[in-house]
Protein backbone atom coordinates (compact mmCIF):
# COMPACT_ATOMS: atom_id res chain seq x y z
CA UNK A 1 0.00 0.00 0.00
CA UNK A 2 1.70 3.34 -0.71
CA UNK A 3 1.17 6.03 1.88
CA UNK A 4 -0.23 9.48 0.65
CA UNK A 5 1.31 12.08 2.06
CA UNK A 6 0.58 16.15 2.13
CA UNK A 7 2.56 18.58 3.10
CA UNK A 8 1.65 21.51 5.52
CA UNK A 9 4.55 24.60 5.90
CA UNK A 10 4.95 27.81 4.84
CA UNK A 11 8.73 27.64 3.62
CA UNK A 12 8.32 26.14 -0.25
CA UNK A 13 12.07 25.28 -0.32
CA UNK A 14 11.25 22.83 2.62
CA UNK A 15 8.13 21.65 1.19
CA UNK A 16 10.16 21.63 -2.32
CA UNK A 17 12.68 19.12 -0.51
CA UNK A 18 10.21 16.76 1.47
CA UNK A 19 8.61 15.75 -1.63
CA UNK A 20 11.49 14.74 -3.43
CA UNK A 21 12.48 13.12 -0.45
CA UNK A 22 9.38 11.07 0.33
CA UNK A 23 8.36 10.80 -3.90
CA UNK A 24 11.77 9.15 -3.94
CA UNK A 25 10.36 5.73 -1.98
CA UNK A 26 8.25 3.21 -3.79
CA UNK A 27 5.98 3.29 -0.42
CA UNK A 28 4.84 6.67 -0.08
CA UNK A 29 3.98 9.74 -2.71
CA UNK A 30 3.44 13.08 -1.63
CA UNK A 31 -0.49 14.06 -3.27
CA UNK A 32 -0.50 18.05 -2.32
CA UNK A 33 1.55 21.05 -0.66
CA UNK A 34 -0.48 23.73 1.84
CA UNK A 35 1.42 26.99 2.11
CA UNK A 36 -1.10 27.58 5.95
CA UNK A 37 -3.57 25.49 7.97
CA UNK A 38 -6.67 26.56 6.18
CA UNK A 39 -4.95 25.44 2.64
CA UNK A 40 -4.46 22.28 4.72
CA UNK A 41 -7.32 21.45 5.79
CA UNK A 42 -8.78 22.19 2.51
CA UNK A 43 -6.70 20.19 0.46
CA UNK A 44 -6.88 17.06 2.80
CA UNK A 45 -10.99 17.26 2.73
CA UNK A 46 -9.91 17.07 -1.35
CA UNK A 47 -7.20 14.56 -1.36
CA UNK A 48 -7.85 12.18 1.74
CA UNK A 49 -4.38 11.56 2.64
CA UNK A 50 -3.57 8.98 4.93
CA UNK A 51 -0.60 11.54 6.91
CA UNK A 52 -0.85 15.38 6.74
CA UNK A 53 3.21 16.47 7.73
CA UNK A 54 2.00 19.56 9.35
CA UNK A 55 4.16 22.46 10.60
CA UNK A 56 2.72 24.30 13.69
CA UNK A 57 3.65 28.06 13.47
CA UNK A 58 2.28 29.27 10.13
CA UNK A 59 0.85 32.15 8.69
CA UNK A 60 -3.24 32.75 9.52
CA UNK A 61 -4.11 29.27 11.01
CA UNK A 62 -1.41 27.51 12.74
CA UNK A 63 -0.63 24.16 12.72
CA UNK A 64 -2.31 23.20 15.88
CA UNK A 65 -5.74 25.12 14.81
CA UNK A 66 -5.52 22.26 11.52
CA UNK A 67 -5.20 19.80 13.52
CA UNK A 68 -7.95 20.08 15.64
CA UNK A 69 -9.93 20.86 12.65
CA UNK A 70 -8.87 17.54 10.78
CA UNK A 71 -9.00 15.32 14.01
CA UNK A 72 -12.41 16.49 14.23
CA UNK A 73 -13.59 15.49 10.54
CA UNK A 74 -15.06 12.45 10.92
CA UNK A 75 -15.12 12.40 6.72
CA UNK A 76 -10.99 12.50 8.08
CA UNK A 77 -10.61 9.88 10.56
CA UNK A 78 -8.70 7.60 8.36
CA UNK A 79 -6.29 10.57 8.34
CA UNK A 80 -3.13 10.84 10.36
CA UNK A 81 -1.03 14.23 11.67
CA UNK A 82 2.40 14.32 12.20
CA UNK A 83 3.70 17.70 13.71
CA UNK A 84 7.26 18.44 12.14
CA UNK A 85 8.70 21.65 13.92
CA UNK A 86 11.47 23.45 14.86
CA UNK A 87 9.57 24.41 18.29
CA UNK A 88 10.49 21.26 20.37
CA UNK A 89 8.36 22.58 23.56
CA UNK A 90 6.74 20.00 26.00
CA UNK A 91 4.00 22.85 25.73
CA UNK A 92 3.53 22.29 21.97
CA UNK A 93 3.82 18.69 22.18
CA UNK A 94 1.17 18.36 24.67
CA UNK A 95 -1.11 20.68 22.72
CA UNK A 96 -0.39 18.73 19.66
CA UNK A 97 -1.23 15.11 21.15
CA UNK A 98 -4.64 16.75 23.07
CA UNK A 99 -5.27 18.53 18.97
CA UNK A 100 -5.18 14.64 18.11
CA UNK A 101 -1.49 14.63 16.68
CA UNK A 102 -0.34 10.83 16.23
CA UNK A 103 3.14 12.05 16.36
CA UNK A 104 5.78 14.82 17.00
CA UNK A 105 9.23 15.34 15.40
CA UNK A 106 11.67 18.58 14.92
CA UNK A 107 12.72 19.70 11.55
CA UNK A 108 16.46 18.40 12.22
CA UNK A 109 15.60 14.96 12.12
CA UNK A 110 17.35 12.98 9.99
CA UNK A 111 15.98 11.86 6.78
CA UNK A 112 15.55 7.91 7.66
CA UNK A 113 14.27 9.46 10.75
CA UNK A 114 11.42 11.07 9.06
CA UNK A 115 10.97 8.43 6.54
CA UNK A 116 10.32 5.90 9.50
CA UNK A 117 8.50 8.37 11.21
CA UNK A 118 5.91 8.14 8.19
CA UNK A 119 5.53 4.53 7.98
CA UNK A 120 5.12 4.55 12.08
CA UNK A 121 2.45 6.98 12.19
CA UNK A 122 0.69 5.30 9.04
CA UNK A 123 1.37 1.73 10.74
CA UNK A 124 -1.27 3.34 13.63
CA UNK A 125 1.25 3.82 15.94
CA UNK A 126 1.82 7.00 17.64
CA UNK A 127 5.75 8.57 17.20
CA UNK A 128 6.48 9.21 20.77
CA UNK A 129 8.44 6.95 22.82
CA UNK A 130 5.62 5.44 25.69
CA UNK A 131 7.76 7.29 28.44
CA UNK A 132 7.46 10.93 26.67
CA UNK A 133 3.68 10.04 25.97
CA UNK A 134 2.64 9.61 29.36
CA UNK A 135 5.07 12.77 31.21
CA UNK A 136 3.32 15.04 28.19
CA UNK A 137 -0.38 13.66 28.81
CA UNK A 138 -0.32 13.82 32.71
CA UNK A 139 1.77 17.34 32.51
CA UNK A 140 -0.89 18.45 30.14
CA UNK A 141 -4.06 17.11 32.28
CA UNK A 142 -2.59 18.64 35.23
CA UNK A 143 -3.17 21.83 34.15
CA UNK A 144 -6.06 22.08 31.40
CA UNK A 145 -6.79 24.16 29.05
CA UNK A 146 -9.88 26.48 29.80
CA UNK A 147 -12.94 24.64 28.94
CA UNK A 148 -11.03 21.29 28.37
CA UNK A 149 -13.75 18.65 28.84
CA UNK A 150 -12.93 15.31 30.56
CA UNK A 151 -14.52 11.64 29.18
CA UNK A 152 -16.52 10.02 30.88
CA UNK A 153 -15.53 6.73 32.70
CA UNK A 154 -19.13 5.16 30.73
CA UNK A 155 -16.83 5.32 27.32
CA UNK A 156 -14.87 2.09 29.59
CA UNK A 157 -17.91 -0.19 29.53
CA UNK A 158 -17.19 -1.67 26.46
CA UNK A 159 -13.60 -3.08 26.46
CA UNK A 160 -13.09 -6.28 28.51
CA UNK A 161 -10.71 -6.60 31.60
CA UNK A 162 -7.68 -7.80 30.02
CA UNK A 163 -8.76 -4.44 27.37
CA UNK A 164 -8.75 -2.17 30.07
CA UNK A 165 -5.44 -3.21 31.98
CA UNK A 166 -2.92 -3.20 28.95
CA UNK A 167 -4.62 0.26 28.03
CA UNK A 168 -4.20 1.05 32.01
CA UNK A 169 -0.26 -0.12 31.77
CA UNK A 170 0.02 1.72 28.32
CA UNK A 171 -0.76 5.13 29.81
CA UNK A 172 1.62 4.67 32.73
CA UNK A 173 4.13 4.42 30.15
CA UNK A 174 4.79 0.66 29.04
CA UNK A 175 5.52 -0.68 25.81
CA UNK A 176 4.33 -3.71 24.39
CA UNK A 177 7.24 -6.08 25.10
CA UNK A 178 6.99 -4.73 28.79
CA UNK A 179 2.95 -5.38 29.71
CA UNK A 180 3.24 -8.61 27.77
CA UNK A 181 6.28 -9.69 30.35
CA UNK A 182 4.30 -8.55 33.19
CA UNK A 183 1.22 -10.13 32.38
CA UNK A 184 3.28 -13.20 30.67
CA UNK A 185 1.76 -13.08 27.06
CA UNK A 186 2.87 -12.71 23.61
CA UNK A 187 3.80 -8.94 22.86
CA UNK A 188 1.05 -9.92 20.29
CA UNK A 189 -1.78 -10.71 22.01
CA UNK A 190 -0.99 -7.43 24.23
CA UNK A 191 -0.55 -5.49 20.80
CA UNK A 192 -4.09 -6.84 19.84
CA UNK A 193 -5.69 -6.10 23.12
CA UNK A 194 -4.61 -2.32 22.70
CA UNK A 195 -6.24 -2.15 19.04
CA UNK A 196 -9.27 -3.67 20.40
CA UNK A 197 -9.28 -1.09 22.52
CA UNK A 198 -8.38 1.75 20.11
CA UNK A 199 -11.37 0.11 17.92
CA UNK A 200 -13.76 0.06 20.60
CA UNK A 201 -13.10 3.86 21.85
CA UNK A 202 -12.45 5.32 18.55
CA UNK A 203 -8.77 6.38 19.15
CA UNK A 204 -6.80 6.90 16.30
CA UNK A 205 -3.48 5.68 18.01
CA UNK A 206 -1.82 4.79 21.10
CA UNK A 207 -1.47 8.52 22.06
CA UNK A 208 -5.12 9.15 22.01
CA UNK A 209 -5.66 6.07 23.85
CA UNK A 210 -3.52 7.39 26.46
CA UNK A 211 -5.40 10.88 26.64
CA UNK A 212 -8.74 9.20 26.89
CA UNK A 213 -7.25 6.69 30.14
CA UNK A 214 -6.08 9.61 31.68
CA UNK A 215 -9.51 11.63 31.25
CA UNK A 216 -11.83 8.50 31.72
CA UNK A 217 -9.81 8.28 35.22
CA UNK A 218 -8.59 4.77 34.25
CA UNK A 219 -5.10 6.32 35.08
CA UNK A 220 -4.68 8.71 37.61
CA UNK A 221 -2.32 11.68 37.73
CA UNK A 222 0.13 11.90 40.48
CA UNK A 223 1.82 14.87 41.45
CA UNK A 224 5.57 14.82 43.03
CA UNK A 225 5.05 15.55 46.94
CA UNK A 226 6.40 18.24 47.80
CA UNK A 227 9.61 18.69 49.34
CA UNK A 228 10.60 19.65 52.70
CA UNK A 229 10.53 23.64 53.58
CA UNK A 230 13.28 25.80 54.25
CA UNK A 231 15.10 24.36 57.81
CA UNK A 232 13.75 21.22 57.85
CA UNK A 233 16.32 18.21 58.36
Amino acid sequence: MTVRVLLADDQALLRATFRMLIDSCEDMTVVGEASDGAEAVDLARATRPDIVLMDIRMPGTDGLAATSVLCADPDLSATRVLILTTFETEEYVARALHAGASGFLGKDVTTDTLLAGLRTVASGEALLSPAATRTLIANFLMSPSPGAQLASPKRLSELTARERETMAMAAEGMSNSEIAEALVLSPLTVRTHIYRAMAKLGARDRAQLVVIAYQTGLVRVTRPAPGPGPGTP
